[in-house]
């Protein structure tokens, strides 16, 4: 298990990387100007961060429950990558929308490029950090 202070590094130095890599890219790709992609992006940042650290919490919680420890295989990492990414979709679409004044539908593609890129990133970044700071395993009870 993580404690809270590595948990807060990883959450955010995951967001700021994404960040610098999202806003001028998305900001061409959409063709929107580098002010209102990087007021959404860092919107939207916040909004992961916070709910990167309470999911992960969860996610590792369950895990420990369930198996008895936090160690993710493959294919776990892909249902992980894939049930934040979803969850996330889903509580940043009407934000999108509201501020690029564009359609739920027209938002939804952007929203799904956003999670396409991010879902890869999430992927490499949290089998990086895992590898540069490893998990304390808890202890076992006798």
């Amino acid at each position: 298990m993580r404690n809270t202070a590595d948990r807060i590094r990883q959450a955010v130095s995951f967001e700021l990387l994404g960040i610098m890599i999202v806003t001028p890219l998305f900001a061409w790709i959409f063709d929107h100007s580098m002010g209102d992609m990087g007021v959404l992006v860092v919107l939207g940042a916040t909004a992961a961060t916070v709910w990167n650290y309470l999911f992960n919490l969860g996610f590792d919680h369950l895990l420990h429950w369930r198996r008895g420890d936090t160690r993710k295989t493959v294919p776990l990492r892909v249902v992980h990558a894939v049930l934040f990414e979803v969850t996330l979709l889903l509580l940043l679409l009407p934000v999108f929308a509201w501020w690029l004044s564009l359609s739920l539908a027209t938002v939804v593609a952007m929203e799904l490029s956003f999670a396409a890129f991010y879902m890869i990133y999430a992927f490499v970044f949290t089998w990086g950090y895992d590898t540069l700071f490893p998990p304390r395993q808890p202890d076992c009870e006798a």
